[in-house]
């Protein structure tokens, strides 16, 4: 089975799917996120998180540069 990247549209409590896939990306641990397992994202930053674990990761990384 050919597993396809998904593209979306983040926002506050969902997202909207520009082009249909399996998965995304996660923006820190470059790891594939199934869609059905998909629960955190950056609605500014656009990405997508593995886990709480990226997102404290992300956050730190963020507040380090201000």
């Amino acid at each position: 089975m050919n597993k396809k990247k998904a593209k979306l549209n983040y926002k506050p409590n969902s997202f909207d799917i520009i082009e249909p896939g399996d998965f995304v990306i996660c923006a820190v641990s470059n790891k594939e996120i199934p869609l059905k397992d998909l629960n955190y994202w950056n609605v500014e930053l656009q990405e997508a998180y593995f886990s709480p674990i990226e997102v404290n990761i992300r956050h730190k990384e963020l507040t380090k540069k201000k």
